[in-house]
Formats: C-alpha cells, sequence, structure tokens
C-alpha cells in the first residue's frame, strides 16, 4: 500500500492562514488560491495598484563554474551567451522530440547562472538536466526548498518597494535585475519581472526572511495579498503560457507560438534537430487565443470544434475580470489560426460560437 507524500508548505504558510487564505494543493505544496478579498478583486488590485504573491513554491538551480553558460544553452531553447550579467531571459526545456519538459526562466549573474523552474515540473527538471552535466565544467545546485520567492505586482509596485531598498529601482530594465538589500535583507535578488503583465518585482532570498519582507511590502495598506487564482487569470489576459495548459510534452515552441525563445543559430541543443526539421516543414497546429459573444466560462478541456470536426480542448480559459469577456486558449489547425476565425466551444454539451483574436487579451499593462 502507498500512501501520496505530504504536502510542502512554504515559509509564508501561517501567514496565509492567519489571512484568511484559502490553501489548496497546487504543484506538491499547500498554497493560497485566494484571499478573503476574493480573486477578481485580488486581480483588479493589481491591475490597478499593487498585489503581492508568494511563489516560493517555484525551483531554483544554480549553476557555477567555467562552463555554466555552455551547459544552460545546451540544455534551453534561448541563448543564454547573449545575456549580459543582471539580464533575465524566457527559454525552454526541450526533450529530444522537441517538445517541452518545462519553461523556465534563465538569470546571469557575474559568477553563476540561475534557472527558474515550475514547481510542478522541478524534480523533473533537474533529473533531466544533471546527466548533461559531465560535459562541462559545472556544478549544479538545487536551491528550491532554500530559496523563498515574493512577486509584487501593479502599477505602483516601484513606488511601494523603493522606500525598502537600497537598490535604485528605476534604471532596472525589464527582464533585468539588481542586487541589494529589502526591509533589512541583504542580499535580495531583485528582479524586473513577472507573471502579470504590470510592471513589478520578484524578490529571491533565503526563506528565513519571507515573513519579514511580506509585512514590511503590505505594511501600510496599500498591497493587496493575492493567490494562485488572480495570477492565472492576470496572466492569461496577458496570453502568457501556462505549463501543463498551454504547453506540455505534446507541444513545440514553433507551435505554441514561442519561436522567439527558439535561437537555431546558437549551436546544439537538445531538440534542435526536431525544431530545424519542424520550421522547414511547416508546423500543423497553432496555439491561439478566442473569445466568444456569448456569457459563458470556457474551461480547461472543454472540447474545441474547428470546421465541424473535434479538433482539440481549452487549454486555459476564463471570464476576464478586466474585460468582462469570455476568454481562452487553444490549438487550432493552421488554416484556421488567421485573426477572426470562427471555433465552437463544446460547453456542457451546447456549441458556443467562438472566434480567434490576437494575444495578449488585455492591451494596457504597464510593464516596461
Amino acid at each position: 500500500m502507498t500512501t501520496e507524500a505530504a504536502l510542502k508548505r512554504t515559509p509564508l504558510h501561517d501567514v496565509h492562514v492567519a489571512l484568511g487564505g484559502k490553501i489548496v494543493p497546487f504543484a506538491g505544496y499547500e498554497m493560497p488560491v485566494q484571499y478573503t478579498t476574493g480573486i477578481t478583486a485580488e486581480h483588479k488590485a493589481v491591475r490597478e495598484r499593487a498585489g503581492l504573491f508568494d511563489v516560493s513554491h517555484m525551483g531554483e538551480f544554480i549553476v557555477r563554474g567555467a562552463g555554466a553558460i555552455d551547459f544552460v544553452n545546451s540544455v534551453t531553447t534561448n541563448n543564454a551567451a547573449a545575456l549580459s550579467v543582471g539580464q533575465v531571459q524566457y527559454s525552454a526545456l526541450l526533450n529530444d522530440r522537441g517538445t517541452f519538459v518545462d519553461d523556465c526562466l534563465v538569470y546571469r549573474f557575474a559568477d553563476h547562472v540561475m534557472m527558474v523552474v515550475n514547481a510542478s515540473n522541478a524534480a523533473k527538471d533537474w533529473n533531466h538536466i544533471l546527466p548533461n552535466a559531465s560535459q562541462f565544467e559545472v556544478a549544479l545546485t538545487d536551491a528550491s526548498d532554500e530559496t523563498a520567492l515574493l512577486a509584487l505586482q501593479g502599477p505602483m509596485a516601484q513606488q511601494v518597494l523603493q522606500p525598502f531598498t537600497d537598490v535604485d529601482l528605476e534604471p532596472i530594465e525589464y527582464y533585468h535585475f539588481a542586487t541589494g538589500s529589502v526591509a533589512g535583507v541583504p542580499g535580495v535578488t531583485v528582479s524586473r519581472t513577472g507573471y502579470t503583465g504590470e510592471d513589478g518585482f520578484e524578490l529571491y532570498f533565503p526563506n528565513a526572511h519571507a515573513t519579514t519582507i511580506w509585512k514590511a511590502l503590505t505594511s501600510d495598506g496599500r498591497v493587496t495579498p493575492a493567490g494562485l487564482g488572480a495570477r492565472d487569470s492576470l496572466r492569461l489576459e496577458m496570453g502568457m503560457a501556462l505549463y501543463g495548459n498551454d504547453i506540455d510534452d505534446t507541444v513545440t515552441p514553433l507551435e505554441a507560438n514561442l519561436a522567439w525563445i527558439v535561437k537555431l543559430p546558437k549551436g546544439d541543443f537538445t531538440g534542435r534537430d526536431v525544431l530545424v526539421r519542424q520550421k522547414a516543414e511547416g508546423v500543423k497546429k497553432k496555439l491561439v487565443g478566442f473569445t466568444s459573444p456569448e456569457k459563458v466560462f470556457p474551461r480547461h478541456g472543454y472540447p474545441v470544434w474547428c470546421g465541424g470536426v473535434e479538433s482539440g480542448v481549452v487549454c486555459s480559459g476564463t471570464m476576464s475580470p478586466s474585460l468582462n469577456i469570455p476568454i481562452g486558449t487553444c490549438y487550432l489547425p493552421v488554416a484556421s489560426t488567421v485573426e477572426g476565425s470562427a471555433l465552437e466551444i463544446d460547453i456542457r454539451g451546447k456549441r458556443v460560437p467562438a472566434r480567434v483574436v490576437k494575444m495578449p487579451f488585455y492591451k494596457n499593462a504597464t510593464h516596461r
């Protein structure tokens, strides 16, 4: 008889419970899906002011050594060698079939590289990249369980954070980072990145300081604690991919509209040969955004019909809190991916009309 592994907790678990957070299992962790304010209020707080997310469940791998950049380039699609110190890039880990093992962020520090991966994939990702390490002069460390990560997101993020840090935030460009103290905690990585489309910062630091920094940033009432529900609706409005929904090991970056994170000229990396061939032959399906004139909720997994034929399922879907319309993503045959093309969503046995629209759905985000 087997038992399921116990769920992990982030260093802010007690804070979430004290705030009335609705705790749910997510990626092997107990995480707040929302607080007493509710998902819509948390979503709007991020769009209009600022919200604070605990995303300490994410995975962080540290790569040190003379071969760090070459190693990262061998296991990711983007070109890590093009990064300057203090710069971040969005990238992907692929298998030999050219499909996603995960998507990730790559940070270039002066003396190491950090790869940030999805919590649900962290163990799988580690086992995927580890065999490559022997070919390079590198030392790998899985720092996931020791690293806390907060995401302060929204148009007021810089205004809120600046009084608590000795890092001058104004010069930090989008997808760049600096290191300094936050709320008296030294050595915090302050990164102008996020998963909401709004301006904001992601803060990496040791677990022991999580409560100190969380309480400082929420101390004056301007920042709304936000959970996984708002994080999902915010990222979907921006057309940002979610592993397990929009991307997985059945699709390639070219099919997922992520060709821009694939740098074929950099040289060999896992899955490259498949992508070279697919680029030459052309993809047969592509990820698209859609909306519907009807007030419906297109949930993940609902069947999608195109040209009278069932052609897949809704990857991500919601009723957009910002736009008050249904929005979603799905894969369609390439011929049917032109903006305005018709499709149907099967919602509990009723086929609802929808049309392809250009992403992002939300056009007024504040990220630089």
